[in-house]
């Protein structure tokens, strides 16, 4: 037994973590607090509440966090244009210091001295719930079961819940070998014949979008509507961001936008493979690069450039709540003041392809200076060659040394 009293677990209602509510109960012989969110994983969240009711769980939180997901945690994302390693778009990355925020709130509510989690020991979400924990409230302990118990395999947590009389549901038809991850933003895939990195997906994987082949050969055309940085309307007609994300998602999917299958590098030190269905955010990555192209001055556009890999990784490795990553975010959010516009995408067989931008107020496009055409005096061609002389002047001279 330790000495924890109570503890907040962030609990899903499945096999995992309902064998880590009796165990924490048996193990720690402490009281347990119930969380389950909503994401917007697709799955409905409710029957978590009577699975923790029937393990005698009193104080069950059942939190619907999709607009607060999508508004304080991807969007922010967004204004950056956030990859990391050159693909992924970090969607389960995100969606930690969220958690790592209400199991706080919860605790502090219910004074609880603990938080526990189900993230296993050689992955990164461990990091990301604890690392947040941590900076939100120094003095909080953590249990992470994973790390301590010899239940490492599934056949071990089945035989621990029938000893134990935790109910287990076994989902109809055939059972998934893979690892799943859900939220708005991305459903992501690990494990199975994954572990190969030589071995190609199997197409019946994937659960929210069509094959690029199978998708329809007349393109789609969406225009999104920016408000600094962030997308405001589809097609003319207002959406919150999760209905923005939520309908993204559905169009791009049906034309086979956003899959991806990658290695990557973990933080604790570890190579992974993974596959990651990201529709609705590709669109927005695309699209948010085109807005900026027409309103942001260009060293500021390419400052943000030099500064994302390092953004990226903070998000990646759990520091969303830290003290370099909201410096840049400010720094972020302040470049995104005058990103207003439109954007006109085309959506065909996996590829996003941007066929219009236009900002009526925040546009430094200048077609007068840009045309090939006539432009009646508003660019003199003359002041090039002294702006070229000026430029190779390091570069002549260098090259007269070499003579």
């Amino acid at each position: 037994m330790s000495d924890t009293k109570k503890v907040v677990l962030a609990y899903s209602g499945g096999l995992d973590t309902s064998v880590i509510l009796k165990w924490l109960q048996d193990e720690h012989g402490c009281e347990v607090v119930t969380f389950t969110a909503d994401l917007g994983q697709g799955e409905e969240v409710e029957p978590a509440r009577a699975k923790a009711q029937s393990l005698g769980i009193k104080e069950i939180y059942i939190d619907d966090l999709r607009e607060e997901f999508v508004r304080d945690f991807v969007f922010p994302m967004f204004r950056a244009n956030t990859i990391y390693e050159g693909e992924y778009l970090l969607g389960t990355s995100i969606a930690r210091p969220l958690i790592s925020k209400r199991l706080i709130e919860i605790a502090n509510e219910t004074g609880a001295d603990t938080i526990s989690h189900g993230a296993t020991g050689k992955g990164n979400d461990q990091v990301r719930f604890e690392l947040g924990a941590y900076a939100l409230r120094p003095d909080i302990k953590v249990i992470a079961p994973w790390r301590e118990w010899d239940l490492n395999s599934r056949q071990k947590l089945l035989a621990y819940a029938e000893k134990h009389g935790i109910p287990v549901e076994m989902k109809k038809g055939k059972a998934s070998p893979y690892s799943m991850d859900a939220n708005l933003l991305h459903i992501s895939y690990e494990g199975g014949i994954l572990e190969d990195p030589w071995n190609e997906p199997e197409e019946d994987m994937w659960r929210w979008s069509v094959s690029p082949e199978n998708a329809p050969e007349q393109a789609t055309y969406v225009e999104l509507t920016y408000q600094q940085g962030d997308i405001v309307a589809i097609d003319g007609v207002a959406h919150s961001p999760a209905e923005v994300l939520a309908k993204l998602n559905a169009i791009g999917g049906a034309n086979g936008i956003g899959r991806l299958d990658i290695v990557e590098n973990r933080y604790v030190g570890m190579k992974a493979r993974g596959c990651y269905e990201t529709p609705g955010g590709t669109i927005m990555m695309r699209a948010h690069r085109a807005i900026e192209s027409l309103t942001l001055d260009r060293e500021v556009a390419h400052l943000k450039d030099e500064l994302m890999p390092r953004y990226a990784s903070l998000i990646y490795n759990g520091y969303w709540w830290s003290p370099e990553r909201k410096m840049l975010q400010a720094m972020i959010d302040q470049s995104q003041l005058n990103v207003n516009g439109q954007v006109n995408v085309k959506l065909y067989k996996g590829n996003v392809t941007v066929v219009g931008r236009k900002s009526d107020t925040d546009s430094l496009f200048d077609e007068a200076i840009a045309t090939f055409e006539d432009d009646e005096g508003a660019y003199n061609q003359k002041d090039a060659e002294g702006f070229i002389k000026l430029n190779a002047l390091r570069l002549r001279i260098a090259a007269k040394k070499l003579k």
